[in-house]
C-alpha cells in the first residue's frame, strides 16, 4: 500500500497510508491530552477540518481549542447551529443568507416574514441546547457547482443559489448539520458537543450584501465559547460596558453634548467636561515641557494648494471637507496640524546643531466622517490631536523613537492604563517615498522597541502612505482594546516642502520627521477614560473633587466659608446648600461620582472642622480644611 510522510511542525514525522483521516493521524502523533483538546489542524498551513482525507506528504498542526482559531471555529459552528435551529422552529421556508464569525462572537443573517421576537430568542437557544447535546456531526462534502445549485434549487434557498453564482472555482464545500446544508469554507467542529456557553444577544437589520436596494435581512447576534464560565464573565463585562457607556455617563455627569442644531459628531464640551478635559491638557503640556518640547499653535484652515503639496489631497481627500472660497482663494479646513509645523520649521534657515527640534501642540482637526460611523467621542468630525513632531537627523531617529516611547508609556500610566497591545505596521500598497527610506524607518521602530524590551506584533501593509508606524492600543478595565497612540516616521513631507539643515558638512541636508500622538485625540481618550473609570474619576484628575453638604440652614455661613477657603487653595469643589435631607444630598454626589462629601453640621461649625465621606460610603474622622487639602495633594502627586 502506497504511503505519505505526515509531520509535525516541530519536526517529527510518521509514515501513514494515503487516505489516512486527519483525525486518525493525530491518535499516533501527538499525545491524548493534546488531542482531547484538538478541534481542527492545519495541513500545510491551511485549516482544515478533522476529518479531511489526506493524500500526500504533509506537514499537520493541531489546533486546540483553546486558541484564538480555535475561538473562530467555535463560533462559526455555532452560527450554523443557530441556523439549524431557526429552520427547525420556524419551517425550512426561511431563506438563510451568511453567517460568519465576528471578534466577539457570530450572527446570522434570515429573510423571513414575520420579526422575530424576544421570545423567539429564548426558543432558539433551547433548541440549540438540544443540539449541541445531540452531538450532531458537522459533515463536509467537496462537490460541483452543478451539483450545490441544484441541492439548493431543492430547498429553495435563493441568497445560497446567488452566492455560488459569483464563486468561479468549480467545485464548493457544503456542510451537512442535520437537515440543514450550507455553503462554506469551514473549517467546522468535529460535532454540535463542543457547544457548552453561547447567547443570543441582540436583533438587527441588515440589507443583503450590505446593499440598500436589496432586501432588508434580520440579523440574529450571538457570542460561544468552549466554558460556560468564559460566556458568563463575558455577559457581565458585557452589562458593565452598558453602565460605563461615555454617551450616557457623558450625559448624566454633564460632561459633554452633541446637539443637532450644531451639528453631527461636533463635540460641546460642558463645565465639568472642559474642567476635566482642561486637567488632562495641563498635565499634558507640563509633561512634554520636562522632555524638552515646545508649544505651538497654528490655525484650524489653510489654503488648499497646501494641501496639495503634502499630498492630502490626493491621499487623504475622501476624508476632507469641502473647501471654501476666500477672496478667491480656495482654503480647506485642516484634517492635520502637520504641515503648519512644517510651515514653521521654513521660517528660517535650520542648523544641524538645532537638531533634535521637538514641536507639539494640542490642535483641533476636521474629518469628514459618515454619519452613520459616528459614535458619541469615539468617532467625530472635530477632534484635538495631542499632537507632536520631531526634526532630526538620520542617527537621532533611533534614540528619538525610545524617547517617544518613554514618554508615552509613562503618560498611559499617569492615566491608569499599563496593559496594551504594540504593533509595527509596516509599508502598505498604497505609499510614497523610496523602499531605501522605508526600510530605514522601520529598522529604526523595530529596534526601539526591542531595546525598551516591549513585545509587539507586526501588522504588515497597516502603514500610513508617508511611512511605517507604531501603535499602542491600551486595554481598559474590562480588557477592551483602545486604539491611541501612534508613532509615525516621515521621509514623504519634508521632501514635498524640500526642507532642509546646514549639517556639519556645510551642505543642506534633508531632515527625517516624526509624527506621534499618544493619547490619540483628546476626545476619544476622554471616552475611554470615562468607560474605563465608569465617571469616577481619580482625584487628581476629577472634575469636581469635592462637594460640600450643610445639614441644616444653620451651617449655610460656615458652608460658604468652607468652600471659598478650599477654592482659594486650588482644590475644585462645588457646594450643595440646597434645603433638602442629607441622605438625598449624599445620595446625588454619589451619583454624581464626587470623590469627597464634606458634612457640615453643627459639631463641624463650633470646632471649625469637616467631616469627610467618601463616595463607596466609607467615612474618614472629623478634621480642619487645612488637612482635608493635603488629602487632596497627596492624591493629586501625579502632577508633580
Amino acid at each position: 500500500m502506497a504511503e505519505i510522510s505526515i509531520s509535525l511542525p516541530q519536526g517529527d514525522k510518521k509514515n501513514f497510508p494515503v487516505g489516512i483521516v486527519a483525525h486518525e493521524a493525530l491518535k499516533e502523533l501527538v499525545s491524548n491530552k493534546v488531542r482531547k483538546n484538538t478541534i481542527a489542524v492545519r495541513l500545510n498551513g491551511e485549516l482544515r477540518d478533522l476529518s479531511t482525507v489526506i493524500q500526500q506528504d504533509t506537514e499537520l498542526e493541531p489546533v486546540s481549542s483553546d486558541t484564538s482559531e480555535g475561538l473562530v471555529i467555535l463560533r462559526h459552528s455555532t452560527a450554523h447551529v443557530m441556523a439549524l435551529a431557526v429552520l427547525e422552529l420556524f419551517g425550512y421556508e426561511v431563506q438563510v443568507a451568511i453567517g460568519p464569525a465576528t471578534d466577539d462572537g457570530f450572527y446570522y443573517d434570515f429573510d423571513r416574514g414575520e420579526p422575530f421576537s424576544s421570545e423567539d430568542f429564548e426558543k432558539i437557544e433551547a433548541k440549540m441546547t438540544e443540539i449541541a447535546a445531540a452531538r450532531v456531526p458537522f459533515v463536509m462534502k467537496r462537490v460541483s457547482k452543478a451539483k450545490a445549485i441544484s441541492v439548493f434549487k431543492e430547498k429553495n434557498q435563493a441568497y445560497k443559489l446567488e452566492l455560488i453564482a459569483d464563486i468561479e472555482d468549480e467545485e464548493v464545500n457544503l456542510y451537512q448539520l442535520g437537515d440543514f446544508v450550507d455553503l462554506c469554507r469551514g473549517p467546522h467542529l468535529p460535532d454540535t458537543g463542543w457547544l457548552k456557553g453561547f447567547k443570543l444577544l441582540r436583533l438587527a437589520g441588515a440589507y443583503w450584501r450590505g446593499d440598500e436596494n436589496r432586501q432588508m435581512l434580520q440579523r440574529l447576534y450571538g457570542t460561544s465559547f468552549f466554558d460556560a464560565k468564559e460566556l458568563k464573565s463575558y455577559l457581565y463585562n458585557l452589562e458593565e460596558a452598558k453602565k460605563r457607556d461615555h454617551r450616557k455617563l457623558g450625559k448624566d455627569l454633564e460632561l459633554f453634548t452633541i446637539q443637532d442644531q450644531v451639528g453631527p459628531g461636533l463635540i460641546l464640551w460642558q463645565p465639568k467636561g472642559a474642567l476635566l478635559r482642561k486637567n488632562i491638557e495641563d498635565f499634558w503640556k507640563a509633561e512634554h515641557y520636562k522632555h524638552d518640547y515646545e508649544l505651538l499653535y497654528t490655525p484650524h484652515i489653510a489654503r488648499r494648494d497646501m494641501w496639495k503639496t503634502s499630498g492630502h489631497l490626493d491621499f487623504y481627500g475622501e476624508n476632507m471637507f469641502s473647501p471654501m472660497d476666500i477672496d478667491d482663494v480656495s482654503y480647506q479646513l485642516k484634517p492635520m496640524n502637520c504641515p503648519f509645523h512644517i510651515a514653521i520649521y521654513q521660517t528660517r534657515k535650520r542648523s544641524y546643531r538645532e537638531f533634535p527640534i521637538r514641536w507639539c501642540e494640542l490642535g483641533t482637526v476636521y474629518r469628514y466622517e459618515k454619519t452613520g460611523a459616528l459614535h458619541g467621542l469615539m468617532r467625530v468630525r472635530g477632534f484635538t490631536q495631542d499632537d507632536a513632531h520631531i526634526f532630526c537627523r538620520p542617527d537621532h531617529l533611533a534614540e528619538e523613537i525610545f524617547n517617544i516611547l518613554e514618554l508615552n508609556l509613562n503618560i498611559l500610566k499617569a492615566f491608569g492604563f499599563e496593559d496594551y497591545d504594540i504593533y509595527l505596521s509596516t509599508r502598505p500598497e498604497k505609499y510614497v517615498g523610496s523602499d531605501e527610506h522605508w526600510q530605514q524607518a522601520t529598522e529604526a521602530l523595530k529596534s526601539a522597541l526591542e531595546k525598551k524590551g516591549l513585545a509587539y506584533e507586526l501588522d504588515p501593509g497597516e502603514g500610513v502612505f508617508y511611512g511605517p508606524k507604531i501603535d499602542i492600543k491600551i486595554k481598559d478595565v474590562l480588557g477592551r482594546s483602545w486604539q491611541c497612540s501612534t508613532i509615525q516616521v516621515d521621509f514623504n513631507l519634508p521632501e514635498r516642502f524640500d526642507i532642509s539643515y546646514t549639517g556639519a558638512d556645510g551642505n543642506e541636508h534633508q531632515p527625517i520627521m516624526i509624527h506621534r500622538a499618544l493619547m490619540g485625540s483628546l476626545e476619544r481618550f476622554f471616552g475611554v477614560l470615562i468607560e474605563h473609570y465608569a465617571g469616577a474619576f481619580p482625584v487628581w484628575l476629577a472634575p469636581v473633587q469635592a462637594r460640600i453638604l450643610n445639614i441644616t440652614d444653620a451651617q449655610l455661613d460656615y458652608t460658604e466659608e468652607v468652600y471659598r477657603a478650599l477654592r482659594k487653595l486650588g482644590v475644585r469643589v462645588e457646594k450643595d446648600d440646597r434645603n433638602e435631607k442629607l441622605n438625598y444630598k449624599i445620595r446625588e454626589a454619589q451619583v454624581q461620582k464626587v470623590p469627597y462629601m464634606l458634612i457640615l453640621g453643627d459639631k463641624e461649625v463650633e470646632s471649625k472642622t469637616v467631616t469627610v465621606r467618601l463616595r463607596n460610603g466609607d467615612n474618614l474622622p472629623a478634621m480642619s480644611v487645612e488637612e482635608f487639602v493635603d488629602i487632596i495633594r497627596k492624591e493629586s502627586e501625579i502632577l508633580n
